[in-house]
């Protein structure tokens, strides 16, 4: 019987685009539109409005290994937020917020200079009267729309949000709406815990 391969690539997802192949009725675009392999699916998602790492793959055992809730699979944003939050904010989003009646896990939080990411399109609106601030933030878990429900919670809405990492592997230098494949390399540091 002949050995399969399995397809893994990271994506670099760009704003307005959903993190599935079909449309679903809705204004956005989809990932059919990037050349992406036929045999790998998305592992988890993105909100059409947020951007960043996306990672692919035909292997089924990376979704339990990634996704799982009893992995505590580390996943790190940049969310650029409305205000500058102070260290009494940080500390709450660190400690975890009430989203839906229950608390949130506790995370990583810490403000960090404007990252080098190219602009997005359509940009964030900008408001002259009211400064905004890059923070990271790296979370265990993966409820809906959770980063953004978070910094909510703590009074700094997000303006953009990105995924920059999933356990040690970074998004890096790619490119919105680029790909590239994943070797055995890649992938332990995609599995390993961020440092």
């Amino acid at each position: 019987m002949p050995m399969t391969t399995m397809t893994t690539v990271a994506f670099h997802k760009p704003y307005g685009v959903l993190s599935r192949f079909t449309p679903d009725g809705s204004k956005w675009r989809t990932l059919a539109e990037f050349g992406l392999p036929k045999d790998a699916w998305p592992i988890g998602r993105l909100d059409a409005d947020s951007e960043g790492l996306l990672i692919l793959s035909s292997d089924k055992s990376l979704v339990d290994a990634l996704l799982s809730p009893r992995r505590e699979h580390a996943k790190t944003y940049w969310a650029n937020v409305e205000r500058l939050p102070t260290d009494a904010a940080l500390a709450e989003l660190a400690a975890g917020v009430t989203l839906d009646g229950t608390r949130t896990r506790p995370s990583r939080a810490r403000r960090i200079e404007p990252p080098a990411l190219p602009p997005r399109d359509p940009p964030i609106r900008f408001r002259k009267s009211v400064p905004d601030c890059w923070i990271e933030l790296r979370i265990v878990e993966g409820r809906n729309r959770q980063v953004r429900r978070m910094t909510a919670a703590v009074g700094h809405p997000t303006l953009r949000l990105v995924r920059a990492a999933i356990g040690a592997y970074e998004l890096g230098d790619l490119a919105p709406g680029d790909s590239r494949p994943l070797g055995p390399v890649e992938l332990a540091r995609l599995l390993a815990a961020p440092t």
